[in-house]
């Protein structure tokens, strides 16, 4: 019975701390400064450990300033292939000129544009995270003890702090929402609700240690219109809500996502389908424009992508979203590998690894851009008005933009789509006088 009572005693007062220095702070929006201290101790760490391994290096390499998306194994040429295979001779056929197209077929097949995106980004020096530490070997005694304390107080002391932090944001979400979902449709409703999203969205974020910058703020999504952002994690939503409450659309879940859809919907108009409504693409564009045609509403939270791509690229978004009408509110998310992996590789790790993966990283830390709101132009069509506003995701968010659909990360390339690209190849070697 004694360690009974002791084991309860600890619980409350743990408890007691969570509620008193993070939970309530959260509510209010404000901040007592341990975030921020715990950031500055966790970067100054990493620096050292960086200059440790530069030191304990038996041929240290200097650092070469690297993009994001420079992360593959072939140094690649920038020039299209067109202009390519004009430089190739003009006369008759000769046997030299497969050569070039077998240098590119062993580059796809080695390292292709699309696969690599599907896969967590390359970091420039090793954060102290054991899954992580694939290219670092033994250094010294003093770094091998630095991880060894940081394994100890991610696992032994966030981890139990983060799932604290999440078991309450969830609850109080589900209990919330279920109890402002009583209350007849109107402003106090309406006003609750937002409350409800806001308060628990920040827990959350606590339970990420997440540190979010938002720029530009002044151009924030308004009711009435379409919110549309890169997509790299699941928690993209709950990055997003900790600044202004959306509503979301998705498909209906079943277990514990589906208890919170269900106590969410309640309360807010988010728009949820069935597996067999949301392969009718005319159903969900007509719920959908009856939703922004609602000014009232919250803004839509649309990720056109379709799948959680590295965090390093944009990939092509689906038009559905840019049939809708109304104004669309481009968001460029961008987050730093430094403190943890947020990408979300779902065809490797389920949700609950994954989410044990990040709850045991450092922190979660992002950038968050509001671009301008942009409207459909008279004579473009959807899919160009979707290629303009990717286009303008990515530039902001220094991501690199591809045209390729990213079910392919599932999905196999159609053969129409192989066909095509293969009687481009036969236009571009017969224009250019490569075959006689």
């Amino acid at each position: 019975m004694e360690v009974v009572w002791a084991v309860g005693q600890v619980g409350a007062v743990w408890l007691a701390v969570v509620l008193g220095l993070i939970v309530l702070p959260s509510a209010l929006g404000i901040s007592l400064g341990i975030s921020e201290a715990y950031m500055r101790v966790l970067v100054k760490t990493l620096e050292w450990a960086t200059i440790r391994l530069q030191k304990g290096a038996k041929k240290p390499q200097p650092q070469v300033p690297r993009t994001p998306t420079a992360n593959g194994i072939i140094e690649r040429d920038e020039t299209p292939m067109e202009k390519e295979i004009a430089l190739l001779h003009r006369a008759d056929f000769e046997f030299s000129h497969i050569f070039y197209f077998c240098r590119k077929g062993f580059e796809a097949i080695v390292e292709d544009e699309v696969t690599q995106r599907f896969s967590s980004e390359e970091l420039l020096s090793w954060n102290l995270l054991t899954r992580t530490n694939v290219n670092f070997h033994y250094i010294s005694l003093r770094l091998t003890v630095v991880w060894v304390i940081g394994v100890i107080v991610r696992y032994c002391f966030l981890l139990p702090l983060r799932f604290t932090l999440a078991a309450i944001g969830i609850t109080s979400m589900i209990v919330g929402t279920t109890v402002v979902g009583q209350l007849p449709n109107g402003s106090v409703k309406n006003y609750l609700s937002e409350v409800v999203h806001l308060t628990c969205s920040r827990i959350l974020v606590r339970a990420l240690s997440g540190t979010i910058h938002y720029h530009n703020k002044e151009n924030r999504p308004q009711k009435g219109g379409i919110c549309v952002a890169n997509h790299t994690s699941p928690i993209d939503a709950i990055i997003l809500t900790n600044d202004g409450c959306y509503a979301m659309v998705g498909q209906v879940h079943g277990g514990l996502m589906g208890v919170i859809q269900r106590a969410t919907v309640k309360a807010c108009p988010h728009v949820w389908f069935e597996r067999s409504e949301i392969k009718d693409r005319h159903l969900v564009t007509k719920r959908l424009r009856e939703h922004v045609a609602d000014k009232s509403k919250l803004p839509i939270l649309i990720f056109p992508e379709g799948t959680c791509i590295n965090n390093t690229s944009v990939m092509m978004f689906k038009k559905g979203s840019f049939e809708i009408g109304g104004t669309i509110y481009p968001v460029a998310i961008k987050y730093d590998p430094q403190f943890g992996d947020a990408f979300w590789n779902s065809s490797k790790y389920n949700i609950v690894s994954y989410l044990l993966r990040i709850m045991t990283s450092w922190a979660i830390v992002c950038n968050v851009w509001y671009l301008p709101p942009m409207v459909r132009k008279e004579d473009e069509d959807a899919v160009k008005f979707a290629n303009r506003v990717r286009s303008a995701i990515a530039r902001q968010g220094g991501l690199t933009e591809l045209p390729w659909d990213g079910g392919l990360k599932r999905a196999k390339v159609k053969d129409t789509f192989k066909e095509e690209q293969q009687k481009n190849y036969s236009k571009m070697l017969v224009r250019n006088g490569s075959v006689g």
